[in-house]
């Protein structure tokens, strides 16, 4: 059973009509950065809940989360209307393992991400820790939109903290995006575009691949990278390639 405290919402950051981030100050163990919590009001005499990946790293106490309004949702409408000050419930005890202690040894950590699925990856980059076995790590976010790349500034601000060693690659789907790739990722992946943008290769001998995101871009592309880089999930019990994290 979890554990629930109460938290106060600090601040809520609008970046389109539907994409938003929530901060909340509570009194929350330590998690680890790829970590989520499950957020919940009690709506209509029911306790209606979600989960969310941080977006801060472990250190920060200023608990962020990067959310998309489902209209016709019982919560994130809710969330989306929150202002300063007001109350939500959040675990105690964050929960998952897409994180990088989980991530066997390489060169090259691609971290591929659609949409709010960014989150793990801005709070693993935040952090920091763990990163300096890598050489390289790539940070792939995918968005339908430009303007849905609401974290391009702080992806561009650990580009320079990495100094050189993050490379990051935006994909826009739906218009011609000056900087941005177009299409779909396990299609980009196919034909080479994403590994000549980006000037690294995803192979099987000295790579990683992390994905979150679209439970659809996610199996298209472990079955890309199965079918052309013979590259397999990774398992505690047996090692692979790919590690994963649906966000729905």
């Amino acid at each position: 059973m979890a554990e629930w405290v109460t938290g106060k919402v600090t601040k809520v950051e609008h970046w389109t009509d539907n994409l938003f981030s929530i901060v909340v100050n509570a009194p929350v163990n330590s998690f680890a950065a790829g970590q989520y919590a499950k957020l919940s009001l009690e709506i209509e005499g029911e306790r209606v809940q979600r989960a969310y990946s941080f977006v801060n790293a472990p250190s920060n106490s200023n608990l962020e989360f990067y959310l998309v309004t489902v209209p016709e949702g019982k919560l994130s409408p809710r969330l989306h209307a929150m202002q300063p000050g007001a109350e939500i419930q959040i675990t105690k005890d964050a929960a998952g393992f897409f994180v990088i202690d989980e991530v066997p040894e390489c060169d090259t950590l691609w971290m591929l991400a659609t949409g709010t699925a960014i989150g793990p990856f801005l709070s693993i980059l935040q952090e920091g820790k763990g990163l300096e076995r890598f050489k390289n790590i790539v940070l792939v976010h995918a968005a339908r939109f430009a303007a849905d790349l609401s974290y391009l500034p702080l992806m561009q601000q650990l580009q320079q903290r990495y100094n050189g060693k993050l490379h990051i690659q935006t994909v826009v789907s739906r218009e011609q995006t000056p900087g941005s790739l177009s299409g779909r990722v396990p299609a980009l992946i196919a034909d080479g575009s994403l590994e000549s943008a980006v000037g690294l290769k995803m192979d099987a001998s000295d790579s990683h691949i992390m994905l979150c995101g679209n439970p659809q871009m996610v199996r298209d592309t472990q079955l890309i990278l199965k079918e052309s880089r013979d590259m397999r999930k990774h398992l505690r019990r047996k090692p692979g390639h790919m590690t994963s994290e649906h966000y729905w």
